[in-house]
């Protein structure tokens, strides 16, 4: 299926709403910072960023006059102070702001900014976005129910974001899969079905390869890979179920054949009862946390009528549960989603605990 038939067009970006915002202040996500997404607007002019291999990055460095310089840079300082340090201005002697990139590519259109350290050449990026509700959602969401924690700030209009560091998975499955060792492609094919799985449960959809990063660990005598979402815009907008499993696009055909020739059926099951499981037990240990966000979210604007229908329809032929066919909004498919998954993983503990009892 083609790209443009399975993704809309343009997603648009929607407005924090009120008890987002409280609750986005709550959990100290919510923090004044220095400068603006629109500051950053006042470029007097750019250059191509071409990668090693002189390809087009679609990104563009851009510079400013002198005087916006000065104060552009130790906005942008005081901005990675507050992401990574106590705030305060005692570090900016240490930083360097040695780029400002911004990707004309996508939705959300960002600006990367890379920090170096002055003192020791080591560096770093973060990202400064439009603030977007379904892109805050879809952060909240990694954060609570991925194996990985994430680091943003919001402010009015502008939402900055913490660097995920790891290999681009277009430039990983061009350039690194080839080289693999076939253990090393089982272990990937696991991984991705795991990811496949974790992306549809939790509504993120438009998965394709330059969308998420591979992490090699090394551990002990071995390489193992993980797989993390880069990027959130489109979380709980599309209607179409297909969106929120990676193996659908057409990106990730390399990954999908890796699954095929690797894993047996059996397997693939396994690993999807494996990824449920541990997604139910996370949305258990976080509590108060994420019973509040989808709440919010049960009452909030994130996509469209036409979407919302589609796709719970298309989820209630899934599971056969009428609950999705009532649902109003994408919040109440997403919160309906999460039971679905968190009962069923309650009742084979329970089913699991009373044939025990029995035996004993």
């Amino acid at each position: 299926m083609s790209e443009e038939r399975l993704m809309s067009k343009k997603k648009p970006a929607y407005p924090v709403c009120k008890k987002l915002d409280q609750y986005l202040e709550h959990y100290s996500r919510k923090i004044e910072i220095p400068i603006f997404y629109e500051d950053l607007l006042r470029f007097s002019g750019s250059v191509v960023v071409y990668d090693a291999d002189d390809e087009d990055t679609l990104w563009v460095r851009v510079y400013y006059s002198e005087f916006d310089r000065i104060e552009i840079d130790n906005s942008l300082k005081k901005v990675y102070s507050i992401l990574h340090s106590d705030g305060s201005n005692n570090i900016h002697q240490y930083l360097n702001i040695d780029a400002v990139d911004f990707c004309t590519f996508g939705n959300s259109k960002p600006f990367r900014i890379k920090v170096r350290n002055i003192l020791n050449d080591n560096f770093t990026y973060f990202y400064v976005k439009k603030t977007d509700a379904s892109r805050i959602y879809g952060l909240e969401l990694e954060h609570m129910l991925s194996p990985y924690n994430l680091n943003f700030l919001v402010y009015k209009d502008t939402l900055i974001e913490e660097h995920i560091a790891g290999i681009p998975g277009d430039v990983f499955i061009k350039d690194m899969l080839p080289n693999c060792t076939e253990s090393e492609k089982s272990q990937l094919a696991k991984e991705f079905v795991k990811f496949n799985e974790r992306c549809m449960i939790r509504l993120l959809g438009d998965m394709r390869s330059y969308n998420y990063v591979i992490v090699p660990v090394h551990d002990f005598d071995h390489v193992v890979y993980r797989i993390r979402a880069i990027d959130f815009d489109q979380q709980c907008f599309e209607g179409k179920l297909k969106v929120y499993r990676p193996q659908f696009f057409k990106e990730n055909f390399e990954m999908v054949e890796l699954v095929r020739k690797k894993l047996k059926r059996d397997s693939v099951d396994q690993y999807k009862l494996e990824e449920r499981s541990i997604v139910a037990k996370r949305i258990l240990s976080s509590g108060a946390r994420i019973k509040r966000l989808r709440s919010i979210g049960k009452k909030d604007t994130i996509s469209t009528r036409e979407n919302i229908e589609m796709l719970r329809e298309q989820i209630y032929e899934l599971t056969l549960d009428q609950q999705f066919r009532k649902s109003k909004t994408m919040g109440e498919v997403l919160d309906l989603a999460l039971n679905f998954v968190r009962r069923n993983y309650e009742d084979v503990s329970m089913k699991q605990i009373i044939e025990h009892r029995i035996k004993i």
